[in-house]
C-alpha cells in the first residue's frame, strides 16, 4: 500500500480544465519533489489530497484511505502546510500551537509535552513569546511546519515551502525535510527551486498544463540525454586542447560543442556507455594524451525545460479529453 495514490484524477473549474488524467503513487517514507510552473495544477492536487476540494472526476487515497469518503480519517494521517496561512494579531507563537493543538484535541500534560516536542524540533522555543503575526519569513515557515507536525502525521503535503527564504533559513528548513525523513515521514513538496529538491527527495514528479510529464529520481533526470539524444562530454588534454576539436572533426556520430581551457564539449549520439568507452579508446589510440574525460550532468532546470521542449514538439498528438458530464461527476460534490 502506498503513503499517496492518484488515480485517474481530473478537476475542473467551469470549462477550466486544472487536472487532467493525473496518475502517480509515493510509496511510504519517501521524500518527492513536485515541480510545474504556476499554474500547472500543482496546488490543486495538493488541496485534494489535503481534503480541502473534490475532484471531478478519479480517486487519490492517503495510506489507502480515500480523501473523498473518508476525509476525518485522512485527517488524522495528514500534515498540510500551505503556502501561505493565516497567522492572528496579538498570539504569541506559544498561544498559537496550543490554540492548534487544543482544536486537535490534546489535553493536558499531553498537550504541553506535545507542543514542546514541536517546538524543539522547529528551533521555535526562543520565538514563544514572540507575536506570530510579527515573525520573519523563515520564522513563519518553522511556526507553519510546527502546526503541521503537532498531530504526528504519517504524510506531511508542504505546497512551496521554501519560497521567499533567504538562503540561510531555506538550509535550515531541508535539514528539517531531512530530519523528518529519517523517522520514516512521507514528505510531498512542491518547490521552483529544483536543485534544493533534488538533494533531498528521493524522486521527482513533473506536471504541466494538468498533466504528469515525469516521474523518476534525480539523478537518471541529470544523466538522461539532451533534446535529441545525445549526451555530453568533457574532454581535457595535456597539450594543445585544440587537439579536441581536430579529432573530432574527422569522426563519426561525435560533435566537437565548445572550447575550453585544457579541451573542450562533446556530445556523443548515444547513450550506450560502451560506445562511449570505444570513442575514448580511439582518442588514445590517435594520440590524444586525455587527462579527463566525463559524463556531465544536466542540472534540473535544463532536464524539466528540455522534458517541456519535447512534449510541445509531440502536442499535435495528444487529443483533449471531453468535458465530464454532470452524471459522471462524483455525487459527493453536489451535496458539498
Amino acid at each position: 500500500m502506498s503513503a499517496l495514490k492518484v488515480n485517474n484524477l481530473y478537476r475542473y473549474f467551469g470549462a477550466l480544465q486544472a487536472v487532467n488524467g493525473v496518475t502517480f503513487e509515493i510509496p511510504h517514507g519517501s521524500v518527492c519533489g513536485f515541480v510545474g510552473a504556476n499554474g500547472a495544477g500543482k496546488t490543486t492536487i495538493m488541496r485534494i489530497l489535503a481534503t480541502l476540494d473534490y475532484p471531478t472526476l478519479g480517486s487519490a487515497e492517503v495510506c489507502g484511505i480515500n480523501v473523498v469518503h473518508r476525509p476525518a480519517e485522512v485527517r488524522r494521517l495528514i500534515g498540510w502546510m500551505p503556502d501561505h496561512f493565516g497567522n492572528y494579531e496579538h498570539m504569541t507563537v506559544l498561544e498559537y500551537l496550543d490554540f492548534y493543538a487544543r482544536a486537535l484535541g490534546y489535553k493536558g500534560q499531553e498537550r504541553r509535552q506535545r507542543i514542546q516536542e514541536v517546538m524543539d524540533f522547529t528551533d521555535l522555543v526562543p520565538l514563544a513569546d514572540r507575536f506570530s503575526n510579527k515573525l520573519s519569513k523563515g520564522m513563519t515557515q518553522r511556526l507553519g511546519l510546527g502546526r503541521a507536525l503537532l498531530h504526528d502525521p504519517q504524510v506531511l503535503v508542504m505546497d512551496e515551502p521554501a519560497a521567499g527564504l533567504d538562503p540561510k533559513a531555506r538550509v535550515e528548513l531541508k535539514h528539517l525535510i531531512r530530519v523528518l525523513a529519517q523517522e520514516g515521514k512521507t514528505i510531498f513538496i512542491s518547490s521552483h527551486i529544483l536543485s534544493e529538491l533534488g538533494e533531498m527527495c528521493d524522486s521527482l514528479l513533473f506536471i504541466n498544463n494538468g498533466r504528469i510529464v515525469h516521474h523518476g529520481d534525480a539523478e537518471t533526470l541529470k544523466r538522461g540525454s539532451d533534446s535529441v539524444g545525445g549526451v555530453l562530454y568533457d574532454v581535457q588534454v595535456a597539450g594543445d586542447p585544440q587537439g579536441v576539436s581536430d579529432w573530432c572533426v574527422l569522426q563519426p556520430n561525435v560533435e566537437f560543442l565548445e572550447a575550453r581551457k585544457h579541451g573542450g564539449r562533446i556530445r556523443i549520439d548515444t547513450q550506450d556507455p560502451t560506445k562511449a568507452a570505444d570513442i575514448l579508446a580511439r582518442m588514445v589510440k590517435d594520440g590524444l594524451r586525455i587527462t579527463e574525460f566525463h559524463r556531465e550532468q544536466r542540472n534540473l532546470e535544463d532536464a524539466f525545460i528540455d522534458i517541456l521542449g519535447r512534449l510541445d514538439a509531440g502536442k499535435e498528438a495528444l487529443v483533449p479529453p471531453p468535458l465530464p458530464t454532470p452524471s459522471s461527476a462524483s455525487p459527493l460534490i453536489t451535496d458539498h
